[in-house]
């Protein structure tokens, strides 16, 4: 029986024209329970009804079964909400359920049905199905798989009825909202993370949720592609955990024995992250590997508190999203604006903030608690109130039996004093709790001070970083000027100077202009930061200012067969415009656009008015690879490098340099671009500007030079190579993207040697394999493929695997060079090196080649121990099998064994005379003769049998190659070993 008095409903419920009158109570004696309740809306009704009408019994028996409770069923709540969980195992799940739960705490008029398929996607889907003939208002549903309950999830929104995905989609846009995480956003965070844990190098191991569930898939291919980034970190192995501990271990144990080299498990929720962290542990590699999970929750044995302890390296944060959805749920049913697509964010949490997390969530389940004992207080309150409520009236129904008004009144008043005692004491609560309330605001006000102080503390720190830069810069002006100004005054008089010196100071000139340039670009980087880069704008006509900067380039794109075109909507555009400030702009912007724009590509800049004529639009269009999505988010900030391909990488201050001129010109600097077809960049300047920013006088005029001088041109009579009687027969193979650095190389190389260039590490790994060059000088740093995986590719290769391989580099620390050396290199040089040691280096590695060929020419009866590499003792093995299965051929030719082999001739002769000395056809006689000497002591055998069996075409050519090659005939030598036989 419930509370009797309130289930009667609200006072005064019924009309008064149907109340009973006195005349009714004649059958009192004849009314049973319902009779009474469904005459009466209340106790007080009934009362106020039967005293008036004076009817003392009657209002006693009524009022007796009144109190006897008309207890009605309790109204239903005005929404109902079906939920289909995929599962509750799990503390992630147990969280999600636990946060719809304190959120409809709030809402007691709503009713949650919640339906547990336990991971079976058709029994989901039958769930589903029941919920819907339940009649509820919302469907909440967090599919296992996507697909299997896709049309029973399409059946409920045809219905009409909204539906909430939670965390996980369904394979149809027939949703009205969705709430969860981005679980391809959580891979790309792991990822991007481990690759700065690790410093862009490293093994990883990975541990995958259920196969088939989105949460696995969303996940690997957010990692897998930000992994894309950095080529240095590999996914050696994957495992699947199924999302459990227990299943977890004896695929992990495997995979790590197999994987030694693997520094980095990246585990897709903390329960297989902590399981992993244990087989770790077994396996004494706990120290060595370093373990990422994701979820991030607060309770004991889990994210934070796995990191806090030590066991993860970091956790990344994934909301369960419970009370996210039932507040769009509700806003759904309450006809409110909601969002379609509620994406939680995610975040990293390490030992840098895993101690403010742990704070911050022990103080949210500590005022959730308050909540919770402030509400079951309010319970309490209101079952005491209902109780006193009670007893009031039975008191009341005590006085009317006795007919004691005067008690009756006097029972009332003394009830009302108690229930404002109660409620007193319900303020003072509610004081209290304001009082708490305050004290943690002062405590989140303290905390965001503190947070601001900190954030002073770092801008202060940054801003004396960039003037100690800034301050650097200045100081580098004073030696370049004064590399600058003797080079520019030798080339002034360089009557006297061969093409090569002219060549080689216009080298230093150029390269002396870009650090000049650089450091220009830091000056100016720090004017905009601090405000002090002034705009002195005259008018003048723009169309004539920028078809000057264009000619400029004019002869830079010819060389590159790059097709430059320059379109004016009308002759004279006149503005008003600083040139020693936009030439900066239009220049970056053309420098990049011919940077990117591969041959036989085009540069359009258009020209025209805007805005109803009061700007002016400048456009930079190239037919490029365009930006990538990632770049596209900071192309515009500071020392920033995106991906650019086989493209040199930049300083990365153009272009945030250029967008801060045109803001100086109150103008706005915009692109567009699209991958695989170019990018177009928009300057966009106002014709007028304020008096603040107009020179008093004529600017001076400006001087326009490119930001990468072009190349000088030498005589090629006088940087030929010697002539080719004065050229060793060795080839040297220069690989190096710097086309300066390249063409130096190859002048300084080729006058002593035949010498081939490659401007990247694809094509000189190819011309290494089609050429076998007798050396090869290769840069460390190249775009595409690195020196050191060339290297690494050459000596897997039996092809090249003999090839001495000198390694350029600017990275001079001892790890690198140490680095260098294992990768295969014969010598590491760093940048800047002198000519005259290279030279000398070249000259020794050939010399130390050349006598290894020897040695191993003079020991032809083959051992292999004597070569360098295990690919040049496999080469030799295979050869020597090769000539052996065909000895009885007497017309055994190079071509058949290069065929065999699968190698050109051509390769075959330069792999056999870089490794032994000699030709094809002398190595296949001395495997003959070689194998002769094993015959002739068989006395079983003639001299003639061993000459066909051998492949010679007559014992006389036998006996002839025998003894041209040992010294004495066939016949002596049986001779002379027999009589020497015991």
């Amino acid at each position: 029986m419930g509370k009797p008095w309130q289930a009667l409903g609200p006072r005064n419920a019924y009309p008064t024209a149907v109340r009973p009158a006195a005349g009714d109570f004649a059958s009192f004696t004849k009314w049973d329970r319902a009779d009474a309740c469904q005459k009466f809306t209340s106790l007080e009704d009934a009362l106020k009804t039967l005293l008036n009408t004076r009817a003392w019994g009657a209002a006693i028996t009524v009022v007796a079964l009144l109190l006897g409770g008309c207890a009605q069923p309790a109204r239903p709540p005005h929404y109902r909400i079906g939920f289909a969980q995929c599962s509750s195992k799990g503390p992630w799940r147990q969280a999600m359920q636990a946060g719809m739960e304190r959120e409809l705490s709030f809402h007691p008029d709503v009713q949650l049905r919640t339906l547990n398929s336990h991971d079976n996607s058709a029994l989901q889907k039958q769930q589903i199905h029941e919920l819907i003939e339940s009649g509820i208002d919302l469907l909440i549903v967090s599919p296992y798989e996507s697909a299997p309950v896709t049309p029973a999830v399409e059946e409920a929104y045809r219905r009409g009825i909204p539906v909430v995905l939670l965390d996980r989609r369904t394979a149809s846009q027939a949703y009205t909202a969705f709430v969860g995480a981005d679980n391809v956003e959580v891979g790309q965070t792991a990822a991007r993370y481990a690759a700065r844990l690790l410093r862009g190098h490293g093994k990883v191991l990975e541990v995958l949720g259920s196969p088939g569930s989105s949460a696995t898939s969303g996940r690997h291919e957010g990692f897998s592609k930000a992994l894309r980034d950095y080529p240095g970190l590999e996914v050696v192995s994957q495992v699947t955990g199924n999302w459990t501990e227990s299943s977890l271990k004896p695929g992990l144990v495997d995979a790590l024995k197999a994987h030694p080299e693997v520094s980095l498990i990246y585990a897709h929720n903390d329960g297989m992250a902590r399981a992993a962290y244990l087989i770790c542990q077994e396996l004494e590699r706990a120290d060595e590997v370093r373990i990422i999970g994701v979820d991030g929750l607060a309770s004991p044995g889990e994210g934070i508190d796995l990191v806090q302890r030590g066991m993860l390296k970091a956790s990344l944060l994934y909301s369960p999203g419970g009370e996210d959805a039932i507040r769009t749920a509700l806003n759904i049913l309450h006809k409110q604006p909601f969002k379609r697509e509620n994406i939680l964010g995610t975040m990293v949490i390490d030992s840098t903030n895993v101690l403010t997390m742990r704070q911050q969530t022990d103080k949210m389940v500590s005022q959730q608690q308050d909540i919770e004992r402030q509400q079951g207080l309010m319970e309490h309150l209101e079952a005491t109130y209902a109780s006193q409520q009670h007893a009031l009236y039975a008191a009341l129904l005590s006085l009317l039996g006795a007919l004691a008004l005067g008690a009756f009144a006097w029972r009332s008043a003394r009830k009302n004093r108690l229930i404002n005692q109660q409620l007193a004491l319900q303020n003072a609560e509610n004081v209290k709790i304001n009082h708490q309330l305050s004290a943690q605001n002062e405590e989140i006000s303290s905390q965001r001070n503190q947070l601001e102080v900190m954030a002073e503390r770092a801008r202060i720190d940054t801003e004396a970083k960039l003037r100690f830069f800034t301050n650097f810069s200045h100081e580098l002006r004073t030696p370049l000027t004064l590399i600058l100004g003797p080079v520019e005054e030798l080339l002034g008089n360089s009557a006297g100077f061969s093409s090569t010196q002219r060549h080689d100071l216009g080298l230093v000139r150029r390269n002396t202009q870009r650090l000049l340039q650089l450091v220009n670009q830091l000056l100016d980087f720090r004017k905009i930061e601090v405000g002090k880069m002034a705009v002195h704008a005259t008018e003048g006509n723009l169309v004539s200012f920028v078809r000057e900067i264009v000619d400029a380039f004019e002869k830079p794109a010819r060389l590159r067969d790059v097709r430059l075109r320059f379109l004016a909507a009308e002759p004279v555009l006149l503005a008003w415009f600083d040139g020693n400030i936009l030439d900066k702009v239009f220049f970056n912007l053309l420098s990049n656009a011919l940077k990117f724009t591969p041959e036989h590509g085009q540069i359009t800049i258009s020209l025209q008015a805007a805005d109803e004529g009061r700007a002016l639009q400048v456009s930079v269009t190239d037919t490029g690879r365009g930006i990538s999505e990632q770049d596209r988010a900071h192309i515009f900030e500071w020392f920033y490098q995106g991906d650019q391909g086989a493209v040199a990488k930049g300083s990365g201050m153009g272009l945030a340099l250029a967008q801060g001129l045109v803001r100086l010109h109150q103008g706005r600097l915009s692109f567009s671009s699209q991958a695989g077809s170019g990018s177009t960049f928009t300057v966009r300047l106002p014709r007028e500007l304020p008096a603040s920013l107009r020179a008093e006088e004529q600017a001076r005029p400006v001087v326009l030079s490119l930001d990468e001088p072009e190349p000088i041109e030498a005589e090629l009579t006088d940087l030929a190579p010697a002539p080719a009687e004065a050229v060793s027969e060795t080839l040297v193979l220069v690989i190096e993207d710097n086309a300066e650095v390249n063409d130096f190389l190859m002048r300084k190389l080729g006058a002593s040697h035949r010498v081939q260039s490659a401007a990247d590490g694809y094509t000189g790994f190819a011309m290494a394999t089609e050429l076998i060059p007798d050396l090869i000088v290769c840069d460390v740093m190249m775009p595409g493929l690195g020196g050191l995986e060339v290297v690494a590719r050459l000596r897997a290769d039996w092809r090249t695997s003999h090839i001495p391989v000198i390694l350029l580099t600017a990275r001079g620390a001892p790890e690198q060079q140490v680095e260098g050396v294992q990768a295969g290199a014969d010598l590491y040089l760093t940048k800047p090196f002198n000519p005259t040691f290279l030279l000398e280096s070249v000259r020794t590695l050939l010399a130390n080649r050349a006598r290894q060929r020897e040695h191993l020419r003079r020991e032809l009866s083959v051992d292999a121990a004597g070569l360098t590499t295990q690919a040049d003792q496999k080469f030799l093995a295979d050869l020597t099998a090769v000539v052996e299965a065909d000895l009885s051929k007497s017309n055994l030719s190079v071509e058949d064994v290069a065929r065999s082999l699968g190698v050109s001739r051509m390769q075959l002769y330069r792999k056999v005379k870089a490794v032994l000395n000699t030709g094809v056809t002398d190595f296949i006689q001395g495997v003959r003769l070689t194998k002769a000497r094993e015959l002739l002591l068989d006395d079983a055998l003639t001299i003639a049998d061993i000459a066909y069996e051998l492949g010679f075409s007559s014992p006389s050519y036998f006996t002839a190659s025998f003894r041209a090659r040992y010294q004495l005939t066939p016949s002596k030598f049986r001779a002379l070993h027999a009589s020497t036989a015991p």
